[in-house]
């Protein structure tokens, strides 16, 4: 294993963070496979899933099991760890700017396709390495102003030439799932039943450029720009984000059981050597577009009738809001039907607030589909 530690510039007089990546297998492949956890950085159970990860890639990597490279970002976002506001950790937006650490990454397509322009050829293979090495180019010109700006533009760099890229999260309270690119969603299919997902979304765009999206979007974007002219794999980079269930399912046995899903995955899809289990059969795969966020319309103490995992048929109460002030009972009624996969931990609601997330499989939202 080799280990590189990334300084990120100073925002401040005295201070000074690291970023660790890791870096198992020989190389001798061309294949690379990156994995990061916690980008959110009060999501905890993907770094203890990276602590399984480091004991099974040593092991994987003595065995010589691993002819590429697979580059595991155990902790990839320390901004954010130390964001404790009041006893109270706030690692999902950047204090500075307001700004989701997951969103606002660098879209290339649109200076990849003229500095692509009489580059490419007839072989696929030779396109994926133009590709690769005019994305780490672009990547090199940007000069980030905030330390933000630089984890996000070193975490992107790490990636930006791996043929599959994983970014580990959760949620509040939440089952098992996967969110990814709609063209890449039988690709990703064992992964999903390998983890037990119980929601599959996928979008062709979804909006502020998340991290894993940002990775893998290009791909399909190039390969139909010069469809006809010039072969693009769109598969080029797989990318997924992979919500590890809830935010206080922190064990050992739960990240045993996820380590090992994820790995079965890598040798499924070439990154480890060895068969791979048979992958059981996964959940239906759903559009992001129907995803039902349940809001609030007025703000109350939130009594939920839906717990994540159930089966929500449309019209049946997902929760109650009662006010304090009127005594007043809101009930909440599903207008989709579809797996409640993710609800929020808080308890009192303020007006316009998520409360549940309901995968439908009829698109009917549009925009910006992900979370704030």
């Amino acid at each position: 294993m080799r280990t590189l530690l990334h300084e990120l510039p100073a925002a401040s007089a005295g201070t000074q963070r690291h970023v660790r990546s890791l870096h198992f297998g020989s190389g001798t492949s061309g294949r690379k496979a990156y994995l990061q956890a916690a980008l959110h950085a009060d999501e905890i159970p993907p770094m203890l899933v990276a602590q399984c990860l480091i004991e099974r890639l040593t092991a994987l990597e003595a065995a010589g099991a691993i002819a590429g490279e697979i580059v595991l970002v155990p902790m990839a976002n320390p901004i954010g760890l130390a964001q404790d506001v009041q006893g109270t950790a706030f690692g999902r937006f950047d204090l500075g700017t307001g700004i989701n650490f997951n969103r606002q990454f660098r879209h290339l397509t649109p200076a990849l396709i003229p500095a692509l322009e009489g580059r490419l050829g007839p072989d696929v293979a030779a396109n994926t390495r133009t590709i690769r090495a005019a994305s780490r180019s672009l990547l090199a010109a940007w000069q980030p102003t905030s330390e933000a700006e630089a984890l996000k533009h070193l975490l992107q760099t790490l990636a930006a030439d791996a043929d599959l890229v994983l970014d580990l999260h959760c949620d509040n309270q939440a089952v098992m799932h996967i969110y990814t690119g709609t063209p890449q969603v039988q690709a990703l299919r064992p992964l999903a039943a390998y983890l037990g997902a119980q929601a599959l979304l996928y979008s062709e765009v979804s909006g502020d450029d998340p991290f894993d999206e940002t990775l893998s979007r290009l791909w399909w974007e190039l390969a139909a720009h010069f469809d006809g002219r010039y072969p693009i794999d769109p598969w080029g980079c797989l990318a997924a984000t992979v919500e590890l269930r809830g935010e206080t399912e922190v064990s050992q046995p739960l990240a045993e059981q996820d380590a090992d899903a994820l790995l079965a995955a890598l040798r499924r899809l070439g990154h480890v050597s060895g068969d791979a289990p048979t992958a059981p059969a996964g959940c239906p795969a759903t559009p992001l577009e129907g995803v039902e966020p349940v809001t609030a319309p007025v703000s109350g103490i939130v009594v939920f009738a839906k717990t994540p995992g159930d089966w929500v048929e449309a019209g049946e109460l997902v929760a109650e809001i009662v006010c304090p002030l009127t005594d007043t009972r809101t009930p909440l009624h599903a207008l989709t039907t579809g797996r409640c996969f993710a609800r929020s931990a808080r308890r009192f609601a303020t007006r316009g607030m998520r409360l549940a997330k309901i995968a439908g499989s009829t698109p009917y939202r549009s925009g910006k589909l992900l979370s704030p």
